[in-house]
Parts: C-alpha cells; sequence; structure tokens
C-alpha cells in the first residue's frame, strides 16, 4: 500500500537539488558539457526507440529481471517471517553497475562521443564500463586508486581483458575520492570528445538523477515480482550505501509505499575512530565532486580520509538525494563495521550458498548484530547488489578459513 503521510516530490528540481542538496558546482568549462549531457538524456528518456533499445541490452545482454530469491535459513537465523534477496548479483559483470553503464553507452552514442572515461574503487563499474564499451567499440579509460588496484587484482585484470586502459592514482588516499578527481581531470581536458560515466548517485547534476533512473529498475522490478506473488510489499527494505546508487535504485521507487528503508554505511573500523566511512552519521554539508551534499570533512573544510574493507564503501561523499532522504526522515542511515561486514559475508555464505560482495555484506551484517529490532512477522527485503567473487582473495588473508 502506498504510504499516505509521503508524497513523492519531482526530485530533483531544474538545478539539480534535492531540497539544499544537489546542485552542479563546476568548473565553467565542464557546463557546456553537463547542459549537453541533460539534454541529451531527457530526450532520450521520452523517446519510445531509446527506451525499447535499452529494455533489450538489460534483458538479453545483462539478464533482466533478476530473482528475488528467498533466504529461509537466514531469515530464521534473524528471527523474521521472510527475507528476500534481490539478486543483483546474477547480472552479467556481477553488479547492478551495468544497468546505469549500458544507459550511459546508449547516451554517449547519441552524443557522438568517441571516448569513455570512468572511475572505479571495487573495480565493479569499472568492469561494467569496460564491458559496455567493448560491446560497442568505444575506447575506455578507467581511474583507479593504487590501493584499490592492489586488492581488487581480478577486476583490474578484467578490465584489462575488455580492451580498457586502467590508470592506478597514487594520490591522497588512494582510492575512490582520487580516482574521482583524476576523471574529473581528465575530462575537463577532453570534454569535446568524452563522456565521463559516472557510477554512483554522486557529481554535479544531471548524474545523480540520471543515474538513479537507470538504477530504479530494481526497484520496480521488486515491487512487480512481490506483487506477481500476490504478497504484500515488504515491512524493510535494506541496502548498503556508498555514493548510493543500489540502494537509491531500490528506494527511489518505493517513496510511495508504506515499506520502511535502511541505508547501511561503512562503519570501518569504528564510528568513535577516524577509520570509517560513515558520511550520513558523522558527515556535514559541503560540496564534493560538483555536488552539495553531507561529506566527511574537518573544522576547516578539508576532506577527510575514509575507510573500508570493502572497496566499494570507502568514499568520503554520499549521493544529494540520499542526504535528503535522511532529512525528511523518510529513509534511516546507519553503519556496520568491518568485522560486522565479514560476519555478514560469512552468514549468508554459510546458510544460503550465495557468497555476496563485502559492500552488501555490510547490510547482513547490520541484520545481524540488530535482529532484536524486527519484528517475527516482518518481511524484509535486501539488495544483494553484487557477488563477492572480487573480494574472496581479501577476505581469505583475514579469515584465515
Amino acid at each position: 500500500m502506498p504510504n499516505r503521510s509521503f508524497k513523492k516530490k519531482s526530485l530533483p528540481d531544474k538545478k539539480g537539488h534535492f531540497g539544499i542538496y544537489g546542485g552542479k558546482y563546476v568548473p565553467e568549462t565542464l557546463m557546456a558539457a553537463l547542459d549537453e549531457l541533460e539534454q541529451c538524456y531527457r530526450q532520450a528518456k521520452s523517446d519510445p526507440s531509446f527506451k525499447n533499445e535499452l529494455k533489450g541490452y538489460l534483458h538479453d545482454f545483462a539478464g533482466r529481471p533478476t530473482p528475488l530469491t528467498e533466504a529461509k535459513r537466514l531469515a530464521k537465523l534473524l528471527g523474521v517471517k521472510k527475507l528476500f534477496l534481490k539478486r543483483e548479483d546474477l547480472l552479467h559483470t556481477g553488479s547492478h553497475k551495468i544497468n546505469n553503464t549500458l544507459g550511459q553507452v546508449l547516451l554517449t552514442r547519441r552524443m557522438n562521443k568517441k571516448r569513455v572515461i570512468a572511475e572505479t574503487g571495487a573495480g565493479q563499474h569499472g568492469v561494467a564500463t569496460a564491458t559496455v564499451c567493448a560491446l560497442f567499440g568505444i575506447q575506455c579509460d578507467v581511474y583507479m586508486g593504487a590501493e584499490d588496484v592492489e586488492r581488487q587484482a581480478l577486476n583490474v585484470f578484467r578490465m584489462k581483458l575488455l580492451g580498457a586502459r586502467v590508470t592506478p592514482v597514487k594520490s591522497g588516499s588512494q582510492t575512490l575520492k582520487d580516482a574521482v578527481n583524476e576523471a574529473i581531470r581528465d575530462w575537463v581536458t577532453n570534454v569535446r570528445d568524452t563522456h565521463y560515466i559516472i557510477g554512483s548517485v554522486i557529481g554535479p547534476h544531471p548524474y545523480p538523477m540520471m543515474v538513479r533512473n537507470f538504477q530504479s529498475v530494481i526497484g520496480q522490478e521488486t515491487i512487480s515480482q512481490f506483487k506477481k506473488a500476490k504478497r504484500q510489499q515488504p515491512d524493510y527494505l535494506v541496502a548498503c550505501v556508498g555514493g548510493g546508487s543500489n540502494s537509491i535504485g531500490f528506494f527511489h521507487p518505493y517513496l510511495n509505499f508504506h515499506s520502511k528503508m535502511i541505508g547501511v554505511e561503512a562503519a570501518g573500523l569504528g564510528l568513535n575512530t577516524t577509520k570509517h566511512a560513515a558520511t550520513l552519521s558523522k558527515g556535514k554539508v559541503g560540496v564534493l565532486h560538483g555536488s552539495k551534499s553531507e561529506i566527511l570533512q574537518d573544522a576547516h573544510g578539508q576532506i577527510l580520509l575514509a575507510h573500508s574493507i570493502s572497496a566499494g564503501l570507502d568514499y568520503p561523499g554520499v549521493g544529494p538525494e540520499h542526504a535528503y532522504l535522511k532529512s525528511i526522515k523518510r529513509a534511516e542511515y546507519v553503519a556496520a563495521t568491518d568485522k560486522e561486514a565479514l560476519e555478514g559475508m560469512k552468514a549468508l555464505s554459510e546458510t544460503e550458498g550465495i557468497i555476496p560482495a563485502l559492500e552488501p555484506a555490510h547490510a547482513i551484517g547490520y541484520l545481524l548484530k540488530n535482529k532484536r529490532r524486527f519484528k517475527s512477522n516482518d518481511t524484509l527485503a535486501l539488495c544483494l547488489s553484487g557477488r563477492g567473487d572480487k573480494d574472496v582473495q581479501q577476505v581469505s588473508k583475514v579469515l584465515h578459513l
């Protein structure tokens, strides 16, 4: 049933704001490119041929719709009535990232751009970008923090095998934030023939809106699958949050429903330390990578280093729509530590035979630690945003199994 106490607004506004968040804070060099992208996207969005082409690639190439798997043994462990997993891990390339890259590569063709650049943390967005560029014969350059290159060696090899050039970024924390910095520098220099495929709901307008809409297929399918099975929609939606594309794609179609939403950030070594990436728990309003949102910063406004065992969550900012949903109390944002994420990964593997990526393992870890907050008749739906192949080598050094 719709939630009558909340009315979904048409957001963002014309200037790209979700309440006070969002916007377009970029060098003048990029304003024309952003305007071109927004115009192209709005035209494509209302073009039946574009929608049908994207739908075809999502079905025939990516593997949509993804299943809604009931996790009976894990539900029993949590003490809830039912737990369903939205299986984005079963998509081609192993995560939800392909939903967005397929949409954006079709826009790249419409704009007649000959080259694509991307940033990546865990490597899944880089792999998905390299994949669609190989599919359409487009030159691809991926920027990746040097630390992430080391801990995600498998995905680096996959990108190279797909024909992409991977550039390690050795500045700053050598992680996702710094990869975004380098990608933006490249874009400023090569804006005429290059499109920047941002992998999350971050960055200047229209990216947060556009990426959200490409990822909303996750929540739209989930609603349809519950309806088809003649089940009530879930009491809770749970998903991990870094930049926040999988979670906003899961949440956004549900904004007018009764379902409560829980986004789980990375608490790293603990919220009482500086080694975390819990932006919505510990951040303050600021501007990062062209958008106003909640960010981790010191008293002087300098960006703090984020930490997570998961390369896909160690970002010191968050998508502006998430900050907005928190501000109006439509969604709740919590955090899980590295240790809890490892426990979540192990629990799903042992109870359901599904090895999750470290990113959604944070959401599972949160549920395990906080199972007393849920009632025995609650139904939960969790976005399993990626599979754990990319993480097993790293995790094996920690768990010593």
